[in-house]
């Protein structure tokens, strides 16, 4: 059943997120908080924090195809990469689904529709699909794995308000 976040901010805006499985009943709004939090260090260009959300065993892959595995290997790239990553293109992130996986572990789907920092859309520039795999240690979610796709051919999407 979907659940509606009531809130809403500038780049992580949550219009309705479809719930799978079962969770603690704070998990869905910690989710949401995380993905938020995650689309906020990327607009700061803050890689420490950025590398924060992730597990030190985590295995990322960019939407440029790279794997990068590992805390001196996540660290290296986010520190190149993250700050300038955003500086003149920022994203708005939508969760469409989380599907618990168990209890301590969910994947996490979203699009990221390029914006302008003053919120325009950027229709010449492909959105994102990123697909989390976030596992709760020691109460907080952070990031197992990740894979973000660029996507170029999606009209139907692309024809949603946003």
């Amino acid at each position: 059943m979907p659940t509606r976040n009531p809130a809403s901010t500038a780049t992580a805006a949550v219009d309705h997120v479809d719930v799978v499985g079962t969770g603690e009943p704070d998990d869905v709004p910690a989710i949401v908080d995380f993905v938020a939090r995650l689309a906020a260090v990327q607009r700061a260009g803050h890689a420490p924090s950025f590398r924060a959300l992730f597990r030190d065993d985590a295995v990322w892959t960019t939407a440029h195809g790279r794997r990068i595995t590992g805390r001196a290997a996540i660290d290296a790239y986010a520190a190149a990469v993250v700050p300038r990553s955003m500086s003149e293109v920022t994203g708005h992130y939508e969760i469409e689904r989380i599907l618990f996986v168990r209890a301590d572990v969910a994947v996490v789907t979203a699009r990221v529709r390029p914006r302008t920092h003053s919120g325009r859309r950027l229709d010449h520039l492909p959105d994102t699909a990123p697909v989390y795999v976030l596992s709760k240690d020691h109460g907080a979610w952070r990031i197992a794995a990740a894979q973000s796709t660029a996507v170029f051919d999606d009209g139907q999407a692309r024809s949603r308000p946003v």
